[in-house]
């Protein structure tokens, strides 16, 4: 497994990985209409000051990770997935350390996402990585977000917080 910068030939594998654990896995019934940052990753993710990262295992997408620059050093991280026959298998944990040991090595000092509700492996991942669930009302800078019963978590890397 290698995880490279997203290029746009991966356009087609990331948007069918992406909308069949969202839609068919967790039954959140997200159109690509309502994800246009899916339709022009470079512009939403990499011109924005953001990355988006796919794992490639055997010439196949079998995750996905990105964050997208919300200004002073504040980061969302967003579209992070693992294909269902490779979770458990230490990819989610290599996305992730790819994402965050960039965002430390580029001084960002929160990092926000939102997931389902009932992503509850997710939550549990979060958590253990040092995140903290909060609410809307907590929220450190002005985020909207497709609020589906969704959950909200937050990650200071000040060690001053």
């Amino acid at each position: 497994m290698e995880i490279f910068c997203y290029q746009e030939k991966y356009k087609n594998a990331v948007i069918d990985l992406i909308l069949h654990i969202q839609n068919e896995e967790y039954k959140i019934d997200l159109t690509l209409d309502e994800q246009p940052d899916l339709m022009d990753i470079v512009s939403f993710y990499q011109k924005g000051g953001g990355e988006f990262w796919v794992a490639i295992n055997d010439g196949e997408i079998i995750g996905t990770i990105a964050f997208m620059n919300y200004g002073d050093s504040n980061a969302v991280l967003k579209k992070f997935f693992v294909r269902s026959d490779y979770r458990g298998k230490g990819i989610g944990l290599a996305l992730y350390l790819n994402a965050y040991n960039y965002l430390v090595e580029h001084n960002y000092h929160k990092i926000l996402l939102d997931t389902p509700s009932i992503a509850k492996d997710s939550h549990h991942f979060y958590q253990k990585a040092g995140f903290k669930r909060i609410t809307a009302c907590d929220l450190p800078f002005h985020y909207e977000y497709p609020d589906r019963d969704s959950y909200l978590f937050l990650l200071n890397l000040d060690s001053s917080d």
